[in-house]
């Protein structure tokens, strides 16, 4: 992340905010190829922000400093860049677009007061970005549609904004509409449906405001009346619709007032059409969101509480307050070091401060709690990957912050004298395992290295070394979150392969089986003896180990049973027949011989795990794997597709019913093999059109049926 202006030319930086009301931020939403990243392009340029666009298939975009982000020609990151209008600096948020990256997502709308949603005039939207308004709308989070690639041939305007209604509802109503050029079919301005206007933008930006031709009244009249009547019923004054119905002729400057707080109360959704590409619409979009979005100032701050969990006052955006900020993303660059993305609630981030970190409530993701106090170093202001310092980041803005050597994303920046504590938003659970394998021993430090960085920066990514299978298993939000991942690590100069992630299997014995072990070995001086008779019985699963000894007469001498024992669950650990250790039986020592001489602990540790060895030779030994409980969430439409895919995964569903969350949404309750579910991160995506979740957790393990047992490998030692 260099320390420079932007690499295509940052023309006048953005000044250091002193005012909370002087802030919006905004987090821009939508599917993979909306345009989100192509109209923020658009808009820093438009305010001379960068001296022009960048492109995301060529990898400049701000936030492309991320090989992989480049070579999949996709957002993979949260980026922030502001940009000032109207004397507002808008911090704007671009998210990824690809279900894997929902983390980034959900920190961007974390550090946000508003979202934009970004609909395609072409594609329209996806059932994600559907559910995604539900989740704006039950924080109240004031949101704005801006139907984007008005140039492309198939571009339908009317069909976006009528998809917009039927999903988001019926306040979703444009305050312009597209005017078509000389040509007919290209957009060339918009038609102003409160000010009855023109904006004419064939010279380009800034548009000429003129008033409208003859043949555009009647779109403008047909459309305006629902625009009028939905921002009157939104209005404080009881009085407006009545007068209305009355004909009456309502003043402009009282709708646009009542449309702004309509707008900011998260009451109304108004649609803006743009085109990044030809600038229509950008002048529109920037006076909407300064206007309409409200600054920090009206949005609440999220609660406090102390390192121990205590409740705290309620805090409120003001630079002069305790000071509170929470880290929303964090990137490790090689030059740099690690840099923070933080966006401050409350109080005042000042460079050389010492601040107390604190990270709690993510231990299961791999970060452990943590609290230390620090003096960070610069503050900046990020366009992108490009940093330009700035004397403080006042509360309501974002900022970033170097020199830190634990905060991760996640963790509350606070004062070291007041330390507290912001309950981390909701992470998704990654579902899908990538086992990793170095090539060198060189490349074993270098990926040990580079794990470290992307954990940090990335809290939905989970690293597990599995004790059992020998792997390192990485643990990914899906395919494309993977490839990721792994293109990262190797722009770091990793070398390393993908495996097949294996499963912890056990064995145990079905039926009681007896086995001998004779260990006599001579080959000058002290010898080994020793003889042990032992029976294996299946016991419930669950039970564990138990070693019983029932020998009489002291056939194997007191001193010597302990020993047995030992070897017996040595080998048991180790496995007998898939090298899978073995679970749930009773072992009995019934007989033996010992040498008064040649006798030792070592040969009856031996002879015991021959005896065991002999037992599994008679059969009856079998292999179990590991079955999580699953519960699925999808849309009621998917019920019996889910249900059929479940079926042929093994899956025994245990029942299914209305999510008490979600109105038009199901749970499913199944029992699944864990072998079963390597890839259904992936798979539950394909068969739902992207909106099927799922949760997992160990249930218990049962036999695996036998023609998988016959194909079963046994895992390497």
């Amino acid at each position: 992340m260099a320390q420079k202006n932007h690499d295509r030319g940052a023309t006048g930086g953005v000044p250091a905010v002193t005012d909370p009301g002087t802030v919006r931020n905004v987090v821009l939403v939508g599917h993979s190829g909306a345009g989100k990243t192509t109209l923020v392009e658009a808009l820093l340029a438009a305010t001379a922000t960068i001296d022009r666009a960048g492109s995301v298939a060529a990898g400049t975009t701000v936030g492309d400093h991320d090989p992989a982000a480049v070579r999949q020609q996709r957002s993979v990151a949260l980026s922030c860049a502001p940009l000032v209008h109207a004397g507002v600096t808008v911090n704007l948020l671009d998210t990824p677009g690809y279900g894997d990256f929902v983390g980034e997502l959900r920190a961007g709308l974390r550090a946000a007061d508003a979202a934009l949603f970004v609909v395609s005039a072409v594609d329209g939207m996806d059932a994600a970005t559907a559910a995604l308004w539900e989740e704006c709308a039950a924080v109240d989070l004031p949101r704005a549609v801006a139907v984007a690639r008005l140039d492309h041939p198939r571009a339908d305007f009317d069909e976006a904004v009528a998809l917009c209604q039927r999903v988001f509802g019926d306040n979703v109503l444009p305050l312009h509409l597209p005017m078509l050029g000389d040509d007919g079919e290209s957009v060339a301005g918009l038609l102003a449906l409160v000010t009855r206007r023109v904006h004419d933008y064939s010279a380009g930006l800034p548009a000429a405001v003129r008033d409208p031709d003859p043949q555009h009244l009647p779109a403008i009249t047909e459309s305006r009346g629902e625009l009028i009547e939905g921002i009157i019923a939104e209005s404080e004054d009881e009085t407006l619709m009545d007068r209305y119905l009355d004909g009456e002729e309502i003043d402009t400057q009282v709708l646009v007032a009542d449309l702004e707080k309509a707008v900011a109360r998260g009451h109304f959704y108004p649609v803006v059409p743009v085109c990044a590409a030809t600038g229509v619409g950008l002048d529109v979009l920037l006076d909407a969101l300064v206007s309409a979005f409200p600054p920090p100032l009206e949005r609440p701050v999220p609660a406090v509480t102390g390192l121990d969990g205590s409740p705290r006052p309620p805090l409120d955006c003001d630079p002069d307050g305790p000071l509170v900020a929470e880290v929303v993303r964090t990137s490790v660059d090689r030059h740099v070091g690690r840099v923070c993305l933080v966006r401050v609630f409350s109080g005042t981030l000042r460079p050389d401060q010492t601040v107390h970190v604190s990270g709690h409530g993510m231990a299961d993701r791999g970060h452990p709690d943590h609290d230390a106090d620090e003096r960070i170093g610069h503050v900046y202001r990020p366009l992108g990957a490009a940093l330009r310092e700035v004397d403080a980041c006042v509360a309501g803005d974002i900022c970033a912050i170097t020199k830190s050597g634990s905060a991760e994303t996640g963790d509350t920046v606070s004062a070291r004298d007041e330390p507290l504590l912001i309950a981390p938003w909701e992470m998704p659970e990654p579902l899908l395992p990538v086992a990793v394998v170095a090539r060198s021993r060189a490349d074993e430090d270098a990926l040990a290295r580079n794990l470290g960085r992307l954990v940090v920066g990335d809290p939905t990514l989970r690293l597990e070394r599995n004790p059992q299978t020998h792997q390192l298993v990485l643990w990914c939000m899906g395919e494309a979150h993977a490839d990721v991942v792994l293109d990262r690590l190797r722009a770091g100069g990793v070398e390393l392969d993908t495996e097949p992630v294996r499963v912890p299997l056990r064995e145990t014995f079905t039926v009681a089986a007896t086995g001998h072990g004779r260990h006599v070995k001579q080959s000058g001086g002290h010898g080994q003896y020793a003889v042990c008779d032992l029976t294996v019985e299946p016991l419930p699963r669950g039970a564990g180990i138990e070693f019983v000894d029932r020998v009489v007469g002291g056939a194997v001498p007191h001193q010597y049973v302990p020993s047995v024992e030992k070897g017996v669950r040595a080998q048991l650990a180790q496995g007998l027949v898939a090298g899978q250790p073995v679970v749930d039986v009773r072992v009995t020592l019934v007989d033996g011989k010992a040498h008064s001489v040649d006798s030792s602990d070592a040969a009856f540790q031996t002879a015991a795990a021959l005896a065991l060895r002999d037992a599994a030779g008679r059969g009856g030994v079998t292999l179990l794997e590991p079955v999580d409980a699953v519960v699925v969430r999808v849309a009621d439409s998917a019920v019996g597709a889910v249900l059929g895919d479940l079926s042929g995964r093994r899956g025994k569903v245990l029942g299914t019913g209305a999510d008490p969350d979600a109105e038009g949404r199901t749970l499913i309750r199944a029992e699944v093999p864990a072998l079963e579910l390597l890839r259904y991160a992936v798979e539950l995506r394909a068969l739902t059109a992207g909106t099927g979740t799922f949760r997992r957790e160990f249930a218990h393990y049962a036999p695996m049926p036998a023609p998988l047992t016959n194909t079963f490998t046994p895992t390497p030692k």
